[in-house]
């Protein structure tokens, strides 16, 4: 049997844009639900604005929209709302990335859309979430990754608190509303009632910080900026090679036994200062200038090779170039994948990365030219005929 996808049939509405929201509809689309992008008339996604560009379209936007079916349409034409009712009695969810209220004032607000679907599953990204005293507030990644505490932990001690260097809120919130919103479609499949999955980027983000929380809860303990180490254990840090970084997981004493072995001074691992992980988290500096004085007479493959010999867990910190060529990342686990598209041509993207036995997500078409696909859903999902659809093209309802 040909492999549709574990969410075939699935009829997905969305709405969002630039990342959070469409990365979540992407992950579902790449998982076989049909997805229809709708976007603004003659505008479309902000995100097609955004480098970097291929013959004069954003790879940004061609990234994240894969799979999906798009479409343009007019909420704010009497029309153009009347279009998206009937769709939404047709569909299982639907998804946007508006700032609270603004679906409401259209009167298109979960309230309004589970009175025409009450199976209809709502799903909204924001950045402070549709409830508190926050709600109103623009919400963009930096805001999420400020307000949660993450950047006050990202960077060198002495340096200045570092946003991560991809939209880590953005991507959390996709991933989390793409749980929820699957999770109220297996209680929808039970009971035939949708509901509201409402996620925030700050949300998102705060619950991500795990141990940073629970020290300060536990301890009273405000967690400051480390570097690359880690408060629970060492050596569990980055060191110098003599061609860049590493980093070194040895997360317990079996393991910084195998380190000293390998570095030539075995005594350290029984070594009174040294021999308890606690005592190596407190003298982390003395034994990462301990470990740093072995690595950076050597290369990257070379410790990467001898240290995952003894059996220590030990990456190289890669630029993407060298991503891009891994024969694990890139190749056998299908992290890069080619499409062609109808106006930028052959690129690689960024694949799925859940791998399903059975139903394998996979990158099946481009991301849609604006307005591409409007003859071909407003006749085949609205039954609309082609003189209706040239006569909203001309009105400016699609």
């Amino acid at each position: 049997m040909l492999n549709a996808g574990a969410l075939q049939g699935v009829k997905i509405l969305d709405l969002t844009r630039v990342l959070a929201g469409p990365f979540a509809t992407m992950m579902m689309a790449d998982m076989g639900a049909d997805v229809i992008k709708i976007e603004m008339v003659n505008k479309g996604d902000d995100s097609r604005q955004f480098g970097p560009f291929l013959n004069g379209e954003s790879s940004y936007y061609m990234n994240l929209n894969r799979n999906k079916k798009g479409i343009t349409l007019n909420l704010k034409n009497p029309k153009g709302k009347e279009i998206f009712i009937e769709m939404v009695k047709k569909a299982d969810i639907v998804m946007e990335n508006y700032r609270p209220g603004t679906m409401e004032k259209l009167g298109l607000g979960y309230e309004d859309l589970k009175k025409i679907n009450p199976g209809i599953i709502y799903a909204c990204v924001s950045g402070f979430g549709h409830y508190g005293p926050y709600k109103n507030r623009a919400g963009y990644d930096i805001i999420g990754q400020a307000i949660s505490g993450l950047m006050s932990t990202t960077g060198q001690a002495d340096g200045e608190p570092t946003r991560t260097g991809t939209a880590m809120s953005d991507v959390l919130a996709g991933l989390s509303v793409t749980t929820g919103t699957l999770s109220a479609l297996h209680y929808k499949d039970k009971t035939g009632i949708g509901q509201k999955v409402d996620v925030s980027l700050v949300d998102a983000t705060v619950a991500s910080m795990e141990i940073i929380n629970q020290i300060y809860l536990v301890e009273g303990r405000i967690p400051e900026r480390i570097g690359n180490r880690y408060e629970s254990c060492y050596p569990y840090d980055s060191f110098r090679a003599k061609d860049g970084s590493i980093v070194i997981g040895a997360a317990n004493d079996k393991l910084w036994s195998n380190v000293c072995n390998l570095m030539g001074r075995p005594e350290l691992a029984t070594c009174e200062d040294f021999d308890k992980n606690f005592k190596r988290v407190q003298r982390h500096a003395e034994v990462k200038k301990i470990v740093e004085e072995w690595t950076v007479q050597h290369s990257i493959d070379d410790l990467v090779e001898a240290l995952l010999e003894a059996g220590v867990p030990v990456a190289p910190i890669n630029t993407i170039d060298r991503v891009v060529k891994d024969p694990h990342i890139a190749g056998a686990r299908e992290m890069f994948v080619d499409v062609e598209h109808p106006k930028a041509g052959k690129m690689k993207i960024t694949g799925c990365h859940i791998k399903l036995s059975e139903t394998k997500p996979l990158v099946k078409t481009p991301a849609p030219l604006l307005g591409e696909h409007n003859k071909e859903v407003y006749s085949e999902f609205m039954g609309f005929d082609e003189k209706e659809i040239t006569t909203m093209i001309e009105e400016g309802i699609i």
